[in-house]
């Protein structure tokens, strides 16, 4: 889950009030600096200041037919924001669920179909609707990662892998086990973690 400030105007200082309530439960928020002077650089300050709420982005890949228990805390907080009048955006993972998320994984995922990633991702947006604020105006944004993606040409996606080197990627759950035990890692695995990442960019 990843938060930042959006240009919508809120009550700042109901939102400051709410702020350690949503902070509850959250691993990391950044920026983050409790004692920095500089606004921008004090989230609950920016808060007070600016005017303005967070977008708190979950992304989530279709690559079942339903959402499991795992998926409600994040979903269950994303809610708690949107009620505190910030901003909800809801990445779905559809170009990334044709790779798979490798975390955790002891083989290669098998590659879905873009027929199934759709009928997933339909699946997903009936059962967050009773979860999620879908009908208040400016508290939901619902983004298909394929929209930035399927555009990458192939000297991005070169400058992309640029940032990462192979030793940093088997340090990673899931590689490091099956390259011990001589597994096969397959090159589009690799890129998984890059174009998660790239979705907080583009968003």
């Amino acid at each position: 889950m990843a938060i930042s400030p959006s240009s919508v105007q809120i009550e700042s200082a109901a939102s400051l009030q709410n702020f350690p309530t949503l902070r509850r439960g959250i691993t990391e928020i950044f920026p983050e600096i409790i004692n920095s002077e500089n606004p921008d650089e004090n989230l609950g300050q920016r808060l007070l200041t600016t005017n303005r709420p967070l977008r708190v982005k979950f992304g989530i890949d279709p690559t079942a037919s339903d959402i499991h228990l795992g998926h409600s805390i994040p979903i269950r907080k994303l809610r708690a924001f949107q009620d505190a009048g910030h901003i909800a955006v809801l990445i779905i993972g559809d170009f990334t669920a044709r790779i798979g998320d490798p975390t955790g994984k002891s083989e290669v995922r098998r590659q879905l179909t873009s027929e199934d990633v759709q009928k997933n991702a339909q699946t997903y947006l009936e059962q967050l609707r009773p979860i999620l604020d879908f009908d208040t105006p400016g508290r939901l944004e619902i983004r298909y990662n394929s929209e930035w993606l399927s555009k990458l040409d192939l000297p991005k996606i070169l400058e992309l892998l640029a940032t990462m080197t192979v030793g940093q990627m088997l340090a990673k759950e899931g590689f490091s086990l099956r390259f011990e035990q001589e597994n096969p890692i397959y090159l589009h695995e690799f890129l998984y973690p890059l174009m998660q990442g790239y979705d907080s960019v583009a968003v």
